[in-house]
């Protein structure tokens, strides 16, 4: 599977059954070369007219299943939502 292909997927989690949108980077090992995590934008401020100022970090190993449509995982939210770190 390419990385297209799966930023192209929504992400829900199964705790919850909630939708958290759709992968916009990945986080490496810079030794091995593997996935460490999964970055979704977070919600969104002030009823969707601002840019999320938060992100979720999703560890690869709280992905549950991978589909044809939808990546499953299972997080608390609130332990995966970090403040947005803007690169430079």
């Amino acid at each position: 599977m390419r990385f297209c292909e799966l930023k192209e997927k929504d992400i829900v989690n199964r705790c919850d059954c909630k939708r958290l949108g759709r992968a916009s980077d990945f986080v490496f090992d810079e030794k091995s070369g593997a996935i460490c995590a999964v970055v979704v934008q977070g919600p969104n401020r002030l009823l969707g007219f601002l840019s999320p100022d938060q992100e979720y970090i999703i560890p690869w190993k709280c992905i549950c299943q991978i589909g044809p449509d939808i990546i499953l995982v299972e997080i608390h939210e609130e332990e995966t939502l970090t403040p947005r770190k803007i690169w430079h």
